[in-house]
């Protein structure tokens, strides 16, 4: 039995790694469910300060996640408008693996940011361009906290591995 959690904990925790990568899954939840599944194996003990403050990264990362692309619309000039089609983008873009959730923010900022101002293309586009790298910037820190938790997985299995064998 000890061995199915331990292999459930173990696929959690690499889907989150590659959910890091798809918005469609929620890449750092999974590696916490994860580690809090291989936590309740026997033998484990219980680390509370270790789950608490993972939890806590894991809901700011994924705050995090929906508000840089927008922050970065906004840092390039956008508008209001960029913004929701950043967002909106990104949802749409959701439908259309596996490029439509990169292209998706940058052409919802772009349409946005034209509904806002038909005549000015060259801002839409710079307004979309910081949208496409908040998505950037987002995604690459889901993964490095991804795989940190994937590190601490791993250093909890091979401290305790005398305990399964």
């Amino acid at each position: 039995m000890e061995f199915l959690i331990l292999i459930i904990s173990l696929l959690l925790v690499l889907v989150g790694v590659v959910g890091s990568f798809l918005p469609a899954l929620p890449g750092p939840p999974l590696c916490w469910v994860g580690l809090l599944v291989l936590y309740t194996t026997k033998g484990i003990a219980f680390n509370y300060w270790l789950l608490g403050l993972t939890l806590l990264a894991t809901i700011v990362i994924v705050v995090l996640d929906y508000v840089i692309p927008a922050q970065g619309t906004k840092r390039f000039g956008g508008s209001k408008y960029g913004i929701w089609g950043t967002n909106l983008g990104l949802l749409v873009g959701l439908f259309f693996p596996p490029f439509g959730f990169i292209i998706g923010p940058f052409v919802g900022a772009f349409v946005g940011e034209l509904l806002f101002d038909q005549n000015n293309i060259n801002r839409a586009f710079k307004a979309a361009t910081g949208s496409f790298i908040g998505f950037l910037a987002s995604t690459f820190m889901k993964f490095v906290f991804s795989v940190i938790l994937l590190g601490i997985y791993i250093h909890t299995v091979y401290t305790n591995w005398s305990i399964w064998f």
